[in-house]
């Protein structure tokens, strides 16, 4: 009975077996605990107090034994790469264990080999649902995977900036939803985002499916984004003829120009063509303000120039620059920055650079529309296909929605309807058109208003003609007094295509304005002279043969009526504060 204390027990084998020798000759019913009766000896007379349950000690032993050698032969496997290396006494440890005791769950080795399977970071959690977990029946639950957010400052026309935060597979085409809605302003699908470089004199604009994370983490410290209006991103596929001279493509100057529009651009987007743009342009001498006239071809290759004259021979052609890894800019430090022979300027940006001036490719075109089907090409040539799908987006966007519903309207505005009450009784107007004009009608109250109240006298502390003279100061359009060359450069930044236009203040007469508009990649400039009959100060294009009592009228009428101008005015020149 002493055994059952000592220590050492363990480590003397040759006790333990004359033990368990003693003991199995003894049956059940003799081994008796104190407080138990055995159901065979429930009339037999109890035993002393103490008295000890020999099976139950025995039975405790063999679960020990077995648990301490199973644990010695865990550590043995992994210390010898998988040879587990037996004592030589373990087949006199093992009993024969008999089938009425319980069996020993040994979880030592599942855990061990889990423990090699997985990172020591990681801790040990047990999972009660392994059935969700992957790989299946995995008891560890992994760590969650969440995706980190970055923080992205974007820029305004007027210098304001805000500050985003976006997870990092954001396009820009998602960025620009989410400042179009966070800034509260009209969303018609050309809001786009700029990479400018200030010290680089460079600018771009990001294409839909870019993702704004990479294009950040590309740029340099003093480089950001900026949110801008870019109504030609998308131009071509409505109008390709204005982009691509037929002399400039390869194709058209072979059949003679009898490609027709829609084939034009399938060249462009189908992989297995290989359309091709060729004239001169200047590049840049690296190192050098000079500049060297060459003969160009962009291929989906590359941009090669021909070191003998117009010839295409392979061994004539000289690779510049690759489309894959680099990037197309605008150059907006001007002409005399470079000594560039025009102001049409442009650059391609190899993508690891960040601030390198010798490792970009200067070039310059001889025209504006040259320039242009140059920088729309190398978009096609690496892009492709996807240029198209992101055009698609809003289109089918569009479709669903009727033809009277406006791009962004509250769902109060969705509820109400148009009514009608010139008669007794109101009425709902069903017929859409009805509707509309019946709007328009209701917008132009206050006008009507206003000359009513000027006739009979309005007591208002406003002069008679004030609210006509500044209401246009609240629309986006109209940009006060910025000059001719600010008014330059926001067209060429918002895209240069027909109907984009803006108002001002006119600086040579205080009191007319003056209304820039592109047609055609030219920008043009007409006065608009404040005239007055019966004491009314009317506006006029047209030296007083269509009159208007306020800007905004004028405006409107020219965007349903070309008039004197050479196309209708279309899309306004905006600047959001964000």
């Amino acid at each position: 009975m002493a055994l059952a204390g000592c220590p050492d027990y363990f480590l003397r084998h040759s006790n333990y077996q004359e033990n368990m020798d003693r003991t199995s000759s003894r049956r059940p019913e003799d081994l008796i605990v104190p407080g138990f009766q055995h159901p065979a000896n429930q009339n037999l007379p109890h035993h002393h107090d103490d008295d000890v349950d020999l099976e139950q000690l025995v039975n405790d032993m063999n679960s020990s034994m077995e648990s301490v050698y199973s644990t010695h032969a865990d550590t043995a496997l992994l210390l010898n790469n998988g040879h587990v290396h037996a004592p030589h006494h373990q087949h006199h440890m093992h009993p024969r264990l008999r089938h009425s005791q319980p069996m020993h769950i040994r979880a030592v080795r599942c855990l061990q080999e889990e423990q090699q399977l997985r990172p020591a970071s990681l801790p040990a959690i047990p999972n009660p649902f392994p059935e969700l977990c992957s790989p299946a029946g995995s008891p560890v639950l992994s760590p969650i995977q969440t995706s980190e957010n970055h923080i992205v400052k974007v820029w305004s026309e007027d210098g304001a900036g805000k500050v985003v935060e976006i997870p990092a597979d954001m396009t820009a085409r998602d960025v620009c939803q989410l400042l179009v809605y966070k800034s509260h302003c009209l969303d018609d699908n050309a809001w786009t985002l700029v990479e400018h470089h200030p010290i680089l004199g460079l600018e771009r604009c990001l294409e839909d499916h870019e993702l704004v994370v990479q294009v950040q983490a590309s740029m340099s410290s003093d480089s950001k984004f900026l949110f801008r209006k870019n109504y030609a991103k998308y131009e071509f596929f409505r109008n390709p003829l204005n982009f691509f001279p037929e002399q400039m493509v390869a194709w058209c100057q072979e059949s003679d120009g009898s490609i027709p529009q829609s084939q034009l651009l399938q060249n462009f987007l189908n992989s297995s063509s290989c359309p091709e743009i060729q004239g001169y342009l200047y590049l840049k001498e690296p190192g050098r303000k000079s500049w060297k006239k060459l003969y160009m071809f962009l291929r989906r290759s590359g941009l090669y120039y021909s070191t003998k004259g117009t010839s295409k021979e392979p061994r004539h052609l000289q690779l510049l620059s690759d489309l894959e890894d680099s990037n197309i800019f605008t150059i907006i430090t001007g002409r005399k920055l470079h000594n560039a022979p025009t102001d049409y300027q442009f650059c391609i940006k190899p993508s690891k650079v960040r601030s390198d001036c010798k490792e970009l490719k200067m070039l310059c075109a001889e025209d504006e529309q040259s320039r242009t089907c140059w920088m729309t090409a190398f978009r096609l040539l690496k892009y492709g296909i996807v240029l198209y799908q992101s055009y698609n987006v809003p289109q089918q966007r569009k479709s669903n929605l009727s033809p009277f519903t406006a791009p962004v309207r509250s769902v109060s505005e969705n509820s109400l309807v148009a009514m009608d009450f010139s008669g007794r009784t109101g009425r709902v107007i069903d017929n859409p058109v009805e509707a509309q004009s019946a709007a328009l009608e209701e917008g132009q109250t206050w006008r009507k208003r206003s000359q009513r109240m000027n006739v009979l006298g309005s007591p208002s502390p406003l002069h008679p003609s004030s609210l006509s003279t500044v209401i246009h100061r609240t629309q986006v359009w109209f940009h006060g007094r910025i000059m001719r060359e600010e008014a330059h450069k926001m067209i060429i930044q918002q895209g240069q295509v027909d109907g984009l236009f803006l108002l001002r203040d006119s600086q040579s007469n205080p009191k007319a304005f003056v209304l820039t508009l592109c047609h055609h990649q030219k920008i043009k400039h007409f006065q608009i002279l404040p005239c007055e009959e019966d004491g009314q100060v009317f506006f006029s294009l047209d030296d007083g043969t269509t009159k208007f009592t306020d800007l905004i009228h004028l405006v409107e009428f020219y965007q349903l009526n070309r008039g004197v101008l050479p196309c209708k005015l279309k899309h306004p020149c905006t600047a959001v504060a964000l």
